[in-house]
């Protein structure tokens, strides 16, 4: 475990699991990845399979219909796995709260979640600052 996580302060391969948003945090992700911001030269690379990825990025309300589907993707990924909550939406439902089919399901009573980056939406400062400080966490 302390080998993987020496690489992996090296090279870290996110994978974004959109759950049910409104989109403004999928906007934000997308602009980490234009020149702007270049998140791969500090070693964060948006991956296209569950299955290679280091951490999980979600977005959005944690429906009833899409619990089951987030779950699934969890128990895909290679172990271990990070997960970071991005926006206010998958903290506790913001706005969405009190909707019929959410009913406030917060992520973590769906999968472990290592980190939130609150925010509506969270600036993609916020992001990068959230994946380094999961990052300084690994001993």
């Amino acid at each position: 475990m302390a080998f993987y996580n020496k690489i992996i302060k090296k090279s870290i391969w996110v994978f974004h699991v959109s759950a049910s948003p409104c989109n403004n945090c999928d906007i934000e992700i997308l602009d980490l990845i234009t020149p702007g911001y270049d998140v791969e030269r500090f070693g964060i690379k948006l991956v296209g399979s569950v299955r290679h990825a280091d951490v999980l990025l979600v977005t959005g309300v944690v429906s009833y219909k899409v619990a089951p589907r987030i779950k699934q993707l969890y128990e895909q990924a290679a172990k271990p796995i990070f997960v970071i909550g991005i926006g206010t939406c998958t903290a506790g439902g913001a706005t969405f709260k009190t909707s019929y089919n959410t009913a406030g399901i917060p992520l973590e009573k769906v999968i472990p979640v290592n980190a939130y980056v609150t925010g509506c939406p969270p600036k993609p400062e916020a992001m990068i600052d959230g994946v380094l400080k999961l990052l300084g966490t690994l001993k």
